[in-house]
């Protein structure tokens, strides 16, 4: 028995599936992981979700997700805030932008790659205001160390 379809079976538990015979052109919005594996033309947007796009998958589309794993075929540009998989039997033809990256090795891959760096949390900002307050007890200090 071949690993690959138990692979395919476990990502697609608790997510919506796009079957191998349907084919929608048109608008995707989606609130929760999605699973293609038949043809989309237009815009697919899974924001805060997954979106695979399995062995059967054909997208010709500007696609943005959490996360885009691509294992069938992609034409477009792809969008991923955390993180883009391209496996090895995929071929996808698009720029992309996103945080991390994987290419298997015998993925195809044709386009510009832009990697982004996570937005920083809101907390950033006070280990600087930290350094000058650490600065001031240091300079007092100086003038006690005459000899």
């Amino acid at each position: 028995m071949s690993s690959m379809p138990g692979r395919v079976e476990s990502e697609t538990r608790g997510s919506a599936v796009i079957g191998k015979a349907v084919k929608i052109v048109g608008q995707i919005f989606s609130k929760e992981d999605l699973f293609v594996d038949g043809d989309v033309e237009g815009t697919v947007e899974a924001l805060e979700h997954r979106l695979i796009i399995g062995p059967h998958g054909t997208v010709h589309a500007t696609v943005k997700a959490r996360e885009v794993v691509a294992q069938g075929n992609v034409q477009g540009n792809v969008e991923a805030t955390e993180k883009i998989e391209i496996r090895k039997d995929a071929k996808l033809v698009g720029d992309i932008r996103t945080a991390r990256i994987i290419i298997e090795d015998g993925a195809y891959f044709k386009g510009s790659i832009d990697i982004v760096k996570p937005e920083p949390s809101k907390t950033a900002p006070k280990p600087p205001q930290a350094s000058p307050a650490n600065a001031q007890p240091a300079a007092a200090g100086a003038p006690h160390s005459k000899s």
